[in-house]
């Protein structure tokens, strides 16, 4: 079968270096199943309007940096201008407490709900 998508994936995370690395593991990882281009990150709030104007993705992550109160505001941002949108917000603190390995796998874990 071939793998769904492709769906284009933007990133907030302050450490836009991270964010490819942990992305690239997950998206070669999951190739099989699902073709994810990471197409851009946005490393503010205040870039997010202008990174999702931009790239116009269908999928938002947002990464273990930001409060959940953040995240909703980010994630409001963006939905305002690609309506559509599917989001995932990772849990705050996971890359912190648990590192890169847990990141990698808790987005593996969720993506069938969010991209099925």
């Amino acid at each position: 079968m071939a793998p769904t998508g492709p769906f284009k994936l933007v990133t907030v995370n302050t450490a836009p270096d991270r964010a490819k690395r942990l992305i690239g593991r997950v998206v070669e990882d999951v190739k099989d199943q699902y073709t994810i281009i990471h197409a851009a990150n946005a490393a503010s709030i205040d870039e997010v309007r202008k990174t999702v104007e931009e790239h116009q993705p269908n999928v938002l992550f947002t990464a273990s940096m930001w409060t959940p109160e953040e995240s909703q505001q980010i994630i409001a941002i963006a939905k305002e201008i690609v309506p559509g949108l599917k989001t995932f917000s990772l849990p705050q603190g996971l890359q912190v407490e648990r590192g890169p390995d847990a990141v990698v796998e808790y987005i593996k874990e969720n993506l069938p709900a969010l991209l099925g």
